[in-house]
């Protein structure tokens, strides 16, 4: 039994265009579609998000979905929305990335359920490579017109006069190469469906025209608007870079810390295209929301729901409790508990000092702490007033002049957090 999947997507703000007749095809029976992701990394990023989010409420409306691994593809680099060529991939790469991309689709997809709509990963090069160059210019080139390729928005924008660099002939090809993917799966897998960014409209049509003049068939496309920030920045970047779904690359604390730190406006629109909750219960949020914007009810909920789907529940408890820490709601078993990476992404940009093994393991007294053998504080007198001022923690704890740090208060065996007041965090890094 097949659900309304154009509907669901348009309540979620995820539809931006369709082919005529998209909706009605589906609510016909269970159908085929695919996205495909180009395996330029090991890790899918935020970026991709929304088309694997597109491919999962097409599995729950009981259709089937195809992840294509673009292993051919990534080999050329797609001009849409880019300024320049993409580096080339070798074989090996691409068969490392392409698993490492499996397994991450695995927490959205179901790849094993048995039913006639699991999940199936194809990879474009299995049945690009036995393709001869003349095989394809014969077979597929000619059905396609330089006139219809010139005329795509992707093309006409690296050869515009504004265009810094031109396009390779290997690039122009790009969108041949997609259309022919999607030929290949109506043929074999009875697949009508591509669905892509709204950037992808013309590669994705150019697939439904091969299908149409070879296949003698009918193939669909819709797309989904690419994501914004209220603030014109670009989604999923920060100053790092890339927003990674690996925690090697991002770490959850990063991950969770991105959704959390998104604006009022951008929570309202991410929390229906990133989570699966449903409709009533998100605009209950956003009332709640609404009533009490300080709260920050919907960017809770929204870093909450997308971090356990990316990571785990566990990851996701470890990242609130390191958010907890500059806040002050934390203890010093919480600060024990941290990672060395999360301790320091946390701490990123905290005055650092080292001391020697040997200080700790004789007993640190904190003038030494925090002024003769650290230069926190200006001197050892202004270390002794705000001591005596009781403003001085360690690990979260409150301390008094006498108190003298020993190998019990290491974190990881390396740190010790000294605080004075709420907001000055110095690091004791234990050498």
């Amino acid at each position: 039994m097949t659900t309304n999947f154009v509907e669901e997507l348009t309540w979620r703000g995820m539809l931006h265009d369709a082919m005529p007749g998209t909706e009605e095809h589906l609510l016909s029976g269970m159908q085929s579609a695919y996205v495909g992701i180009d395996p330029t990394a090991d890790s899918l990023h935020i970026g991709h998000l929304v088309g694997v989010m597109m491919l999962r409420h097409f599995q729950l409306a009981g259709h089937k979905p195809y992840a294509l691994i673009g292993g051919a593809t990534g080999m050329i680099g797609d001009p849409s929305g880019k300024s320049t060529e993409r580096n080339l991939l070798d074989e090996a790469t691409l068969a490392h990335n392409q698993a490492a991309i499996k397994a991450q689709l695995s927490r959205f997809l179901d790849f094993n359920s048995g039913m006639d709509n699991s999940a199936v990963l194809v990879n474009n090069y299995d049945w690009m490579k036995d393709f001869s160059f003349l095989e394809f210019i014969r077979d597929v080139g000619k059905h396609i017109t330089v006139n219809y390729m010139m005329a795509k928005d992707s093309v006409k924008k690296r050869l515009s006069a504004e265009a810094k660099e031109g396009m390779s002939f290997t690039e122009f090809t790009y969108q041949l190469v997609q259309g022919y993917d999607f030929l290949h799966l109506y043929r074999e897998h009875n697949c009508t469906l591509q669905m892509g960014g709204s950037d992808q409209w013309g590669n994705i049509t150019t697939g439904t025209e091969l299908i149409r003049r070879i296949g003698g068939g009918k193939g669909f496309a819709l797309t989904c608007p690419l994501i914004t920030k209220a603030d014109g920045t670009k989604f999923g970047k920060s100053e790092g870079g890339n927003i990674w779904l690996d925690s090697e690359r991002t770490s959850p604390y990063k991950f969770y810390q991105y959704w959390l730190n998104t604006s009022d406006e951008d929570a309202e629109k991410y929390i229906k295209i990133f989570t699966f909750l449903p409709k009533e219960e998100i605009e209950n949020l956003v009332k709640m929301h609404q009533e009490a914007p300080h709260l920050r009810v919907l960017q809770k909920r929204l870093a909450d729901e997308v971090t356990v789907m990316v990571h785990s529940q566990e990851d996701l408890d470890n990242a609130v409790k390191a958010s907890d820490i500059l806040f002050g709601k934390s203890t010093s078993s919480d600060l024990k508990k941290l990672n060395e990476k999360t301790f320091l992404e946390v701490f990123e940009g905290v005055p650092q000092a080292e001391v020697s093994k040997e200080d700790i393991d004789n007993g640190l007294d904190m003038i030494g702490a925090l002024a003769a053998k650290t230069g926190f504080l200006g001197s050892n007198g202004e270390a002794r007033r705000e001591l005596k001022q009781n403003s001085i923690s360690v690990n979260k704890e409150k301390v008094k002049e006498d108190y003298i740090i020993s190998t019990e208060d290491l974190i990881n065996n390396k740190f010790v957090l000294l605080q004075r007041g709420k907001k000055n965090y110095f690091v004791l890094v234990i050498k």
